[in-house]
């Protein structure tokens, strides 16, 4: 890997090779079937679980509705607690931002917090393009940047890599980053995490600037909430002199009274723990305590774009707690990799072809990446229908569109190999225009049944290779009705 997901293939070809790795497949069924059933029991002792998942939904609803009034007022309060905001509409103008930011303080190096928007936005390659080396300090984040790897899990970014992997990496790789390799490394948990300590304490007490996303914004105070579970976080936004947080602009709640809300939510769907053993805020700068310097980046990067569909719009609700991944059929079998995106799984499926507003043929397989079975929905503690916004996608891309990219009106490219489903579509809504032709058509389907072939020949063979041809009724609806009157004693 080569630490982006630019030129990745779409989908169905990644899953094809995602699926023949089996290693991958047991590593990924091991870690996610033990992540869902802790969260299972830790959702299970909450009595009113359904009630703070409707109340997380519609703080999200009435915010993105009213993020005009929200962001302005989080900027005011950021900017009068000693902070300054800066604006970037896409990936490019944030990562000009923190690169410009960082430069000016004449370092070299950064320490991060784990941060799915900086991911999203390449900021890693765009500082290393600027002579900036960036060091993750999240354990999982810093296996995946040892290995010149890829995130793959929402929450657990190296769920794809077992221990005998890890310590190969660590054996391997960590001298290359500035420190000795470890001699004599087993692969016991307690041994990797002592030497991911080791590794990163230097570069905590030398690091001169932190860089970090944000699991919330609290609009009335300006205040930035990190959530996490190792105390990385903690350290990297107090150590710093300078500290840069990018946050997208959907991360923003009103008050500390809808925080309440999210901080019993997102511990047990993420990590099934009844809170997070780190939950770090920070408002402005404080006079002799943390960094004296603090610049929020407030990131659209195609946000706005997705507000503008009604339908679509519910992804931006997502709190980042990955309960989805780790109860999909697909997901489980494919890997995060095979998504081409930083926000893998169902997720990922209807957030990235929203956010990216492109035509390529990586968005447009997404919608495809899910069987529809609806148990994303069932887990979610913000409950986002991804079933429905999947197929709403779907419809947008057979169609074609119209959609709205970038803030200009355009219409998506249908992805390669659904002109044979736009022509089945087609004939269907012919014939069932046509009852006399629907009738027909019934009647010589139920007469030939026994020379029908258990699979398609042609196009038709991939999708008979995994389902049975339903069998065709020896009567259709219509002659039963007819010959029956409708009664089943006759």
């Amino acid at each position: 890997m080569s630490g982006t997901y630019l030129g990745m293939p779409a989908f169905p070809a990644a899953a094809a090779t995602a699926t023949a790795n089996g290693r991958l497949r047991a590593n990924l069924t091991h870690a996610t079937h033990t992540i869902r059933d802790k969260r299972a029991a830790a959702v299970g002792e909450l009595t009113d679980w359904a009630a703070l998942r409707a109340a997380g939904a519609a703080v999200k609803d009435r915010t993105l509705r009213h993020l005009d009034h929200y962001l302005p007022q989080a900027e005011e309060a950021v900017t009068a607690a000693g902070g300054t905001v800066h604006w970037a509409a896409d990936a490019r103008e944030a990562n000009r931002i923190v690169t410009r930011l960082v430069r000016e303080t004449g370092e070299r190096e950064v320490v991060k917090v784990k941060s799915m928007a900086t991911q999203e936005i390449g900021l890693n390659a765009a500082l290393a393009g600027a002579g900036v080396r960036a060091y993750e300090t999240d354990l999982a984040e810093l296996i995946v940047q040892l290995g010149d790897d890829l995130p793959s899990h929402i929450l657990v970014p190296a769920i794809h890599r077992n221990r005998e992997e890890i310590r190969e990496i660590f054996t391997e790789r960590m001298a290359d980053w500035g420190r000795p390799a470890p001699v004599g490394l087993s692969d016991r948990p307690g041994e990797l995490a002592e030497a991911a300590r080791l590794h990163l304490r230097e570069k905590f007490l030398r690091a001169k600037v932190g860089i970090s996303g944000a699991n919330f914004l609290v609009a009335e105070t300006g205040t930035l909430v990190v959530v996490e579970s190792e105390g990385n976080g903690r350290m990297c936004v107090t150590l710093p002199e300078t500290l840069i947080s990018v946050v997208g602009i959907e991360k923003v709640v009103p008050t500390w009274r809808d925080l309440e809300v999210y901080l019993q939510l997102l511990p047990r769907s993420s990590t099934a723990e009844r809170m997070n053993p780190y939950t770090s805020t920070w408002t402005g700068t404080t006079d002799s305590d943390g960094p004296r310097a603090f610049h929020l980046v407030l990131l659209d990067n195609g946000r706005t774009d997705a507000l503008a569909d009604t339908v679509g719009r519910q992804a931006l609700r997502c709190i980042r707690c990955s309960a989805c991944l780790n109860v999909c059929p697909v997901y489980e079998r494919a890997g995060g990799h095979a998504y081409g995106s930083a926000y893998p799984g169902p997720i990922g499926a209807i957030l990235t072809p929203q956010l990216r507003g492109t035509t390529s043929e990586v968005d447009a397989s997404l919608p495809y990446a899910s069987s529809l079975c609806g148990a994303c929905y069932e887990v979610c503690p913000v409950a986002i229908d991804i079933p429905e916004v999947l197929v709403h996608l779907r419809e947008r891309v057979v169609q074609g569109g119209p959609a709205t990219v970038r803030g200009q009106r355009t219409r998506l490219k249908p992805a390669k190999g659904h002109a044979a489903e736009r022509a089945a579509m087609r004939a269907a809504r012919w014939a069932l225009d046509r009852p006399g032709v629907l009738r027909a058509g019934q009647r010589a389907a139920a007469r030939t049944r026994r020379l029908h072939p258990g699979r398609l020949p042609g196009p038709g063979r991939a999708w008979t290779d995994t389902r049975e041809v339903p069998a065709v009724p020896a009567e259709s609806f219509r002659d039963w009705w007819r010959r029956t009157g409708g009664r089943e004693d006759r």
